[in-house]
Formats: C-alpha cells, structure tokens, sequence
C-alpha cells in the first residue's frame, strides 16, 4: 500500500478531513496536505512525525506502510488485511488475531 493510501486510510478510520491534518502538521497547508494524499507530494520527516500523532500511531506505522510495498512475498490480500486491523481498536484487534489463529490451526502464537 503506498503512503498516500495509508494516510486516506487512517484519514477515514479517524473521521480527520484534510483540513484537519493540515491544522495538526506544522508548515503544512490544506494544499500541501491534499497533494500527499493524491500522491504526489511526500511528506518530510518531521511532516510524518505529525502525522502519526495526528492519527494515534507510532511514525514507524507510516514508514512500514511504505517500505511494505517494497516486499514482494505480501500478496494485495494481506496488505489489506493489515490495512483492516490497524483500522480496529484494540479490543477488536484482538478478537480478528484469535479468528485468525483459529483458522490457521494456531493456539497462543504457535503452530500445532
């Protein structure tokens, strides 16, 4: 998933608009925000760091997100699937893992 779908992502999850990230990010405009979004700005370093406490998330989140795109054993389904869980509070996080591990034969972590 690129950068600019995980900030449209985490966008929507949190109900933030553009003009509210652009109120949260330091010498970012409503513009400058929208174009991060379409993809064709990248935000900077100190940006991203706004950006994740803007959305509760650790920076490396947004990082990951971005160098993810670069691992060519993650099919399309799992970075969805990631994209779903990180949308879920905690309590329900917890509850997708045991679905999860349930159907993959798993108890607590480990392969049966």
């Amino acid at each position: 998933m690129s950068i600019d779908q995980t900030l449209r992502l985490l966008a929507k999850a949190r109900g933030l608009s553009v003009a509210d990230l652009a109120t949260a990010i330091p010498r970012a405009g409503v513009a400058t925000v929208s174009a991060w979004m379409r993809g064709e700005k990248q935000p900077g370093k100190d940006q991203l760091d706004a950006l994740a406490r803007a959305f509760g998330v650790p920076a490396g989140a947004l990082l990951a997100e971005l160098a993810s795109t670069f691992d060519p054993a993650r099919t399309r389904g799992e970075h969805d699937l990631l994209a779903a869980y990180r949308g879920l509070d905690t309590r329900r996080q917890g509850a997708l893992l045991e679905v999860a591990r349930t159907m993959a034969g798993m108890r607590k972590g480990k392969a049966e």
